[in-house]
């Protein structure tokens, strides 16, 4: 997935102060199912957050789809993720940051109409990232989750801030929904 310069950097720079991700995630190995991992960076104006999730949190099921059942709701979850501000917002900053979503992206290569039967059977796992811009990113305090909402087998989330002032590691669990920002 391709990132601004700045996006990467903060991202490199989680990691970098030791906010690595779990040993599942960075060997690449398997993943732990009713999992998903959240990685938030603020910098400037910028508030950014990076979605990691096996697929069968968000399906059922983390092969390319069989059938029509199957393609159609691979497709809703893409176009779901892929707008995450439409219906109930799948993340909401405080109001009075006045953050609007400048980027959405999401790859999930196995869903994708045409995927290679090379992929069907593997275990897969979906990315996203989102940019939003805040008018007043002074005001940002929370962020709202609504991923549980959203996806019914997801039964935590394994969280990591990274701000102007500091790092936080935080893990959510049903109904949980508020993410601390660290300011």
């Amino acid at each position: 997935m391709r990132q601004p310069a700045r996006t990467r950097w903060m991202m490199a720079m989680v990691v970098a102060l030791g906010w690595s991700t779990s040993a599942a995630f960075a060997a690449g190995a398997a993943h732990e199912h009713g999992a998903l991992k959240l990685d938030v960076a603020i910098e400037g104006k910028l508030l950014t957050i990076l979605l990691e999730a096996p697929l069968d949190n968000l399906l059922g099921f983390e092969r390319a789809p069989r059938t029509g059942a199957e393609r159609k709701a691979a497709a809703d979850v893409l176009a779901r993720l892929r707008s995450p501000e439409k219906g109930l917002p799948l993340f909401a900053a405080d109001a009075a940051a006045h953050c609007a979503l400048s980027k959405a992206e999401v790859q999930a290569p196995v869903l994708e109409p045409g995927a290679g039967r090379a992929n069907q059977d593997e275990h897969a796992e979906l990315e996203a990232s989102y940019v939003f811009t805040c008018a007043k990113p002074d005001e940002l305090r929370t962020l709202d989750v609504g991923l549980f909402d959203a996806y019914k087998r997801t039964q935590r989330i394994d969280v990591q801030v990274a701000g102007p002032t500091g790092q936080a590691k935080m893990t959510l669990k049903r109904p949980a929904r508020k993410v601390r920002l660290a300011r």
